[in-house]
């Protein structure tokens, strides 16, 4: 039996496993309802940041359409942060799953080797990053486009309101 030197917490399936059970990253691999709940929840409470900021720029008695539309894109602002973050973390598993090689620290970033995987374990890690990870960065993708759908939408409203 060969013993991979690799430490079990930098092995590239195991950090795939962490991070599919953090409580964070776990959230894209969710059902759509339940991911999507927490997108739109801190969209709603990023309103209470932009809604006065909106409110002193467009007064929602006068300009309602203005201030529902600088409000409205001012709290994507969260909500799409929160987005790219889990969009990196799990582009980052899906090429280390890929990867040939595996790179891992012994002591600190300035003693890294790259160790080949074997085949098997290649194979096991494209399947994976492929059928499970390839589809959660393909749902980030689908929010990422409809968010910025909304954004031109709104400006063209704004636009032919203004």
């Amino acid at each position: 039996m060969l013993v991979c030197p690799v430490p079990l917490e930098q092995r590239p399936i195991l950090e795939y496993k962490d991070l599919k059970e953090a409580w964070f990253f776990g959230w894209a691999s969710a059902p759509w309802f339940n991911f999507l709940k927490p997108i739109v929840l801190v969209w709603l409470i990023s309103w209470l940041l932009t809604a006065p900021i909106a409110q002193s720029s467009f007064p929602m008695h006068k300009l309602p359409l203005q201030f529902s539309l600088s409000a409205a894109g001012g709290a994507l602002i969260i909500p799409v942060l929160l987005l790219i973050r889990l969009y990196f973390g799990w582009i980052y598993i899906q090429n280390r799953l890929r990867a040939e090689t595996i790179e891992n620290e012994e002591s600190g970033w300035y003693d890294g080797q790259k160790r080949e995987k074997t085949a098997e374990i290649l194979q096991r890690n494209r399947l994976i990053a492929s059928y499970e990870v390839a589809p959660i960065l393909g749902r980030l993708h689908r929010v990422f486009v409809s968010l910025m759908g909304l954004v031109v939408c709104g400006s063209i409203v704004w636009i032919w309101v203004g």
